[in-house]
């Protein structure tokens, strides 16, 4: 309750005298009203006799289990669930455990916390607020986001209506009201929320919070995605607003780079171009055969200024969201796919820089600047490579000779550099979802890496590092993009599966990217190649965003930055920011508040990122199980990616889809799951699925709603490792956890009691 207004003579109020006083408080229990006005005895229980004529009058209505307000009022600060979103994507919050007068308020985030913005259904610990368009909730606290929703599919029938969850590890089916059900179909989408119940045994109940689509909507996987992974979607009006009233900056305080002959490379399908450049020689006779290598980068700060309303939905969202059918963008289209992007032939506002290499691919240099350029072509990757292969078009052939032959020149001369630097240079083949206009899939193919991909990924990462370099050198602070070295725990884990196929690794040796692309090249094209690529990418530590360095282990760099992508990554704003501060650039720079903040702002934006990580892995998942759910019944060529207790793992040549072969179909026997070699080990026959084996698979089930694929093995196991134990029968009841899966009777009242395992053997648990 907030503090009470003060105190009158003793003794029962009047109504009026009762109502105003709740209408300052906000809201009270009985015994706080009673205290108030110093009430005992018999006046108590008047008190509550009026309280109940009032609420029976429609002038009192309930607040929470014990408060009462007057009608249509709300108190200072209560607890709260997110019930509704409007057209514009505002959501809407109502005191939880409130009679039907309390009226709904406006959720307004405080965008001073960090943290993933409140969705539908979670509930919030807010402070309200009267305006004079209606009632404001000022978030305080997300209590428990998601902890109380089902994202699923209705399921009807003449009995009951249920929601089935999307999420193939979630058992919360729920049962809701046929009323709540009017005007959904059958294979409708929707968010539910778990109600809070006594019912321990069946299915839970819920209510139905918003319509997402239906299951058979050509993108229901990106949209499934969208809402289980609550990436925000759309922008209010208010950005729109600000993004439509932005215009482009004059040459003022600018560097006129019109005439410099910068061009963007970009995937063909790109609709926003963050980057451009151009490579000339160095005509310094004290850098004989050096280069000069120019990036510019999309000057959004000009536009996205902090404490706007832009900035505020920027930094919610944290990043794009890319989906194979559709873009969450940071930034409105206005900005993103217009103002922002280095369009061809339009002038744009652009952070340049300026770096100088020797002949040995070393950068001796580098300067920036805010500059005015005008893009003089866009290709795409597959162009841009046709032209170096000797296949021009009518865009490329007019600037090889000025502008491609030199930058393939200084991307060679900046390969000597990456060569010496070496690294980590793990294979992480990507896949590609085709989709015709009616969100169909056409196909699902490998990406393929070529050189232009290359040469624009290392002139981006040296960019990133004069970024670094230079707010350092500064003092100013900034985030860093930062990877940490494998931990001691996971190298003596790679050691000891690499003794099970005879790679010698040494685990007291300290981690560089030079040992690990050592073995990467000794296993490279064998047998083991792709099962040590595997492991060595599981051994590393996940890149994050951090405001302290620890410099970056995959790149071998001492201090990195994300400066190259501002139109779809919050971090990259931050540091032009910082740079601009640093460099007197301009009066948009780094604010000290924002300099306070940095700790909070690394940890959003590396919370965003694994969150459209997540939804655009879902995404992927669902489409290739909606690609292949017309050939359940076929066989398929993979590899076993993963071993686990309770199955394998296999990932299919054609499309890379990753599905589980159940442990209780390999066999007639039980299997424990070996953690050191990466393998399921047949109790008795010793016979092995180890990580990295090649098999021929079955697609038993394909369900797109939760991209799950489950197949049946057609391959034979490998034989027993003859320097294995001999496997030790009659001990499964000794031992501690279950064994695999029994089949055929194995287990079963009649069959053979269950044993132990082999000493240092992880089990398996029953199903």
């Amino acid at each position: 309750m907030s503090k009470s207004p003060r105190r009158p003579v003793a003794g029962l109020p009047d109504e009026n005298t009762l109502i105003a006083f709740l209408r300052e408080a906000g809201s009270a229990e009985k015994t706080d009203i009673a205290r108030h006005f110093g009430l005992k005895g018999g006046e108590r229980r008047a008190l509550r006799e009026m309280i109940r004529a009032l609420e029976e009058a429609g002038k009192l209505g309930k607040r929470g289990r014990k408060g009462f307000s007057e009608v249509g009022a709300l108190p200072a600060v209560g607890v709260a669930d997110v019930v509704e979103r409007d057209m514009d994507g505002e959501l809407y919050v109502r005191l939880v455990e409130a009679s039907t007068d309390a009226p709904r308020a406006l959720l307004v985030p405080d965008n001073d916390k960090p943290g993933p913005a409140p969705g539908m259904g979670d509930r919030v610990l807010v402070k309200f607020t009267r305006t004079e368009d209606g009632w404001e909730a000022r978030l305080i606290k997300t209590l428990d986001a998601g902890a109380n929703k089902v994202l699923g599919v209705i399921r009807k029938s003449h009995k009951e209506v249920r929601v089935e969850p999307v999420d193939r590890r979630s058992k919360d089916v729920l049962l809701v009201p046929h009323a709540q059900a009017e005007g959904l179909r059958d294979g409708d989408l929707v968010l539910a929320a778990i109600e809070k119940g006594d019912q321990r045994y069946g299915p839970k109940r819920g209510k139905i919070l918003e319509k997402i689509g239906h299951e058979g909507d050509a993108r229901a996987a990106s949209l499934i995605a969208i809402a289980a992974h609550n990436v925000p979607m759309g922008f209010s009006e208010a950005v729109e607003k600000e993004a439509e009233d932005q215009e482009l900056p004059s040459l003022k305080g600018r560097e006129d780079l019109r005439d410099l002959p910068l061009i963007t490379i970009d995937p063909a399908d790109a609709r926003d171009h963050d980057d451009a450049v151009y490579a000339m020689r160095d005509e310094d006779p004290k850098n004989a055969d050096g280069w000069i290598v120019w990036v510019a980068i999309a000057d959004v700060a000009a536009y996205v200024r902090p404490n706007t309303n832009l900035d505020r939905e920027a930094r919610d969202k944290g990043n794009s969201t890319y989906f194979p059918d559709r873009v969450e963008p940071m930034l409105p289209e206005r900005l993103s796919n217009g103002l922002c992007s280095l369009k061809e032939g339009e002038n744009r506002a652009c952070m340049a820089v300026r770096m100088v290499f020797d002949k040995d691919g070393r950068k001796t240099g580098h300067k920036f600047m805010r500059g005015l350029m005008r893009s003089q072509a866009k290709l795409s990757y597959e162009q841009a490579q046709a032209a170096i292969d000797g296949q021009t078009d009518d865009a490329t052939g007019p600037i090889m000779a000025a502008i491609l032959e030199p930058l393939w020149a200084a991307y060679r001369t900046m390969l000597k550099g990456r060569l010496k630097r070496s690294p980590l240079a793990i294979e992480s083949p990507e896949r590609r979802i085709r989709m015709n206009d009616q969100g169909q899939i056409i196909s699902i193919e490998p990406r393929v890496s070529l050189e232009a991909h290359r040469l624009i990924e290392e002139m981006m990462i040296q960019a990133n590092v004069c970024a670094a370099e230079t707010l350092e050198q500064k003092k100013t602070p900034l985030l860093y993009r930062v990877h940490d070295a494998p931990s001691q725990e996971k190298l003596f884990n790679l050691g000891d599966f690499l003794q099970t196929i005879g790679k010698p690794w040494t685990k007291g040796e300290p981690a560089t990217t030079k040992r690990f692309n050592k073995l990467l090249d000794e296993t490279r094209g064998g047998d083991h190649a792709e099962v040590v690529n595997e492991v060595v990418l599981r051994s590393q530590m996940q890149a994050i965003y951090s405001a302290e360095n620890v410099g970056h282990f995959g790149l071998n760099l001492d201090r990195y930055a994300h400066f190259t992508s501002p139109i779809r990554r919050y971090s990259d704003l931050i540091v032009h920011r910082g740079l601009i501060r640093a460099l007197g650039l301009g009066k948009d720079g780094l604010s000290e508040r924002e300099i306070s903040e940095l700790p909070a702002i690394a940890e959003q934006v590396t919370m965003t990122e694994r969150r459209s990580m997540a939804a655009e892995r879902a995404a992927m998942d669902r489409y290739m199980a909606a690609f292949l759910q017309e050939r359940v019944g076929a066989t398929f060529p993979g590899r076993i990616t993963g071993v686990t207790r309770f199955g394998l793992f296999v990932r299919l040549d054609e499309t890379g889809a990753d599905g589980l072969v159940p442990v209780s179909t390999l066999g007639t026997e039980y299997f424990t799951h070996d953690d050191k070699s990466h393998a399921l080990v047949g109790e008795r026959s010793g016979a092995r699925w180890t990580l990295g084996r090649t098999v021929e698979v079955r697609l038993k089930e394909a369900t797109p709603i939760t991209g799950g694929l489950v197949f049946e093995m057609l391959s034979d196991p490998a034989p027993r490792d003859p320097n294995a134990p001999a496997p030790r029968l009659g001990q499964r009841a000794r031992g501690p956890g279950g064994g695999g899966f029994p089949k055929r009777g194995a287990g079963r009242p009649g069959g053979p009691k269950p044993s132990g395992g082999l000493k240092g053997v992880r089990k398996g648990k029953r199903r």
